[in-house]
């Protein structure tokens, strides 16, 4: 299956893309599984995707969580936490 995914802000620049189509082979695959086959590329993704480093991601345009399921179609984004006032 396919999926979107997306990087934003500083990942965009220290991953040099904002964008790829991942193809996955689980057939029920989670967010956890698509961080641990990104981290798997070695660095930077290891780093910059790492345990511990301030990273978010949505499903679609939703928080989700590393347990979320994850379909063929979705765009995952990955991005720095942000603050606004």
């Amino acid at each position: 299956m396919n999926v979107k995914v997306v990087y934003l802000a500083r990942l965009r620049e220290a991953l040099g893309c904002s964008e790829e189509v991942l193809t996955l082979a689980s057939a029920s695959p989670t967010l956890g599984d698509v961080l641990t086959l990104l981290r798997e590329r070695g660095e930077p993704w290891s780093y910059e995707l790492g345990e511990g480093r301030a990273v978010r991601a949505a499903i679609n345009h939703e928080m989700a969580a590393s347990d979320a399921a994850v379909c063929a179609g979705d765009e995952i984004a990955f991005f720095p936490p942000v603050t606004g006032g």
